[in-house]
């Protein structure tokens, strides 16, 4: 093995850790939300671990019985709190709790996911800027479209008054506008920031998220080869810096944005116009992370701040053995003063626990089977 062989060995594994470490931090971060809210109302705790599978370090506390422990796999953790999954006699046990308190401690573990989130795209984009679409290259335009194009080296900072962050925002602006349309857009342009109007050189009959060749197109981008021979658009990304308040305002929107895209995706899925291939289980977020953890600082900032929203948000989601389901369960009890029997509602936890699982592995398999 040449010494170019090994030191591509070598970087895979560091941004393989690296991915792994951005999912054991968020993880963990998630069940400490929960044990501190936990702990504030003075639920009775069984047991914080790090990780799951087989135990590497266990410590019980002589003063209240807590468990903290760091097991082997890397990909989990939990907080176990006393009668979660059951009846229990301890007044502080966790079903013997208010309904309410309850779910405080269930919405504080995406609660801090989020928090944690929004402060790295704060840190993100104070340390570097915030990431801008760059045109690389643009379709050499007929003489309608001469006056109303693209320029290489544009910074896209909005469309129809939009602010972009993702590619979806693009794609939500234009969507369902012609080819010839022209729409007005705000770009940076040899450092000033300028007004300008764009000719639409296709038309934006977006059937879903994946369909940026449309989108690009119709922008006016165009394309170069790369060393695979393969043909590639020709837009890239650019840190811009905006000012103190700016920034902050920015950042929100920015968190906001990356949860509305989640749900847009979901709606896709569940009409039919996004196919479950286009999805990814545990592997392929592991794989996604790594490559772009690896890139540079910031993109491990904001590849981390990614995670953070995706897990605060699908946490939240009412599907059996998630969170959000679990605060459902608890509102039924609030407005009927009577809780779903105990047993009945583990059991839909449980299933909902194996169909989760089941999917991920499904989506990853589909991945797979489409490279």
């Amino acid at each position: 093995m040449g010494l170019l062989s090994v030191s591509s060995v070598m970087n895979t594994i560091l941004a393989v850790v690296l991915a792994i470490t951005i999912l054991l931090v968020m993880i963990t971060v998630h069940e400490f939300g929960h044990y501190a809210a936990g702990k504030i109302l003075k639920f009775k705790i069984n047991e914080f671990a790090i990780g799951f599978g087989p135990k590497l370090f266990r410590r019980v506390s002589k003063r209240n019985g807590e468990a903290f422990s760091i097991r082997l796999f890397p990909l989990g953790g939990f907080c176990a709190f006393d009668g979660e999954d059951g009846e229990a006699a301890n007044e502080n046990s966790f079903n013997n709790k208010a309904a309410w308190k309850r779910i405080i401690v269930l919405v504080s573990g995406p609660l801090m996911n989020y928090i944690l989130a929004l402060l790295l795209i704060i840190i993100a984009f104070f340390a570097f800027g915030q990431m801008t679409f760059k045109v690389g290259a643009v379709t050499p335009p007929e003489p309608a479209y001469a006056e109303y194009c693209l320029e290489e080296g544009d910074l896209i900072c909005s469309i129809q008054s939009r602010g972009i962050y993702l590619t979806s925002d693009l794609m939500s602006a234009l969507k369902g506008k012609s080819e010839g349309d022209v729409v007005k857009m705000k770009v940076i342009r040899g450092g000033e920031k300028r007004n300008v109007e764009i000719k639409l050189r296709g038309d934006c009959d977006f059937k879903n998220s994946e369909e940026v060749s449309k989108l690009w197109n119709a922008l006016g981008i165009g394309t170069y080869e790369g060393e695979d021979g393969k043909s590639y658009w020709a837009v890239g990304v650019e840190s811009c810096r905006f000012g103190f308040f700016d920034t902050i305002g920015r950042s929100f929107v920015y968190s906001f944005r990356i949860a509305g895209t989640i749900f847009k995706v979901l709606g896709e899925l569940l009409t039919g116009h996004l196919g479950l291939s286009a999805m990814g289980g545990p592997v392929t977020t592991i794989k996604m992370t790594s490559e772009i953890a690896s890139q540079s600082v910031q993109s491990f900032f904001e590849i981390a701040a990614y995670i953070g929203v995706n897990l605060a948000v699908f946490n939240l989601l009412p599907i059996p053995a998630l969170d959000g389901s679990k605060v459902i369960f608890c509102l039924i009890e609030c407005i009927f003063r009577k809780p779903v029997p105990r047993k009945i509602e583990a059991i839909i936890h449980a299933v909902g626990f194996v169909l989760i699982l089941a999917f991920a592995f499904l989506t990853d398999i589909l991945q797979f089977a489409r490279c």
